[in-house]
């Protein structure tokens, strides 16, 4: 069960008579309300904050990170004929959520569970390799196995697919540290730190792993 007080709830869909319902009852419980906006519609409330989204493109996994909950009201209107067309772009919708389910259940397997092999598995089963979130986590679950050569190569895959993908760089400096190069952990750190700072999570992380007390 979610506190509500201060919790941080992302809401899809929330301009439909559900959500214009359940977003005022959320925030008036003490919940930080940020929506998914789809382009061309209406701004936020200055109290919430927004997410650009479009429905025709998977929505990166990141970008749920964060949050407390997610609550998903979008969804294709049941009003009218059912058309090809219609039916095309619902497929269109069902097959993004099923790579968002499939990623968060190879996620779960990973950091919750342990369960390396199993995830990566699981993450071979989207068919998105190519996806930067898919092959750092692909990198990361091999890099606990010990599969060293693997990592590598989903890592430099994630990174042909996003330059400035802040976790990635973080991971390989993780994987230059095990192996006892730390002065190419500390290159990746400053990537990590033109991208994001010092105070995000991904640059707190290598550079504990760099200073010997922590390790991921």
């Amino acid at each position: 069960m979610v506190n509500l007080r201060m919790a941080r709830i992302l809401v899809s869909g929330g301009s439909g008579p559900i959500g214009a319902a359940l977003v005022p009852t959320l925030k008036t419980s003490g919940a930080q309300i940020t929506r998914l906006t789809r382009p061309g519609r209406a701004q936020t409330a200055p109290d919430e904050e927004s997410i650009p989204w479009d429905p025709e493109q998977p929505l990166a996994a990141n970008a749920l990170s964060g949050f407390d909950a997610v609550i998903h009201l979008a969804g294709e209107s049941i009003v009218g004929r059912w058309t090809e067309g219609k039916k095309k772009k619902n497929d269109k919708s069902s097959s993004a959520k099923d790579f968002l389910d499939g990623y968060h259940a190879a996620y779960a397997l990973i950091y919750d569970k342990d369960d390396y092999q199993g995830g990566i598995t699981a993450l071979r089963a989207l068919e998105h390799d190519n996806n930067a979130d898919v092959a750092t986590l692909l990198g990361y679950a091999s890099r606990k196995l010990g599969r060293y050569d693997d990592a590598k190569y989903w890592y430099d895959k994630a990174l042909a697919a996003d330059p400035k993908h802040a976790l990635t760089w973080s991971y390989y400096g993780m994987w230059h540290a095990e192996q006892g190069n730390l002065l190419k952990a500390k290159d990746d750190l400053e990537q990590v730190r033109l991208i994001c700072g010092t105070e995000c999570k991904e640059y707190v992380a290598l550079k504990e792993v760099i200073d010997g007390t922590r390790t991921y």
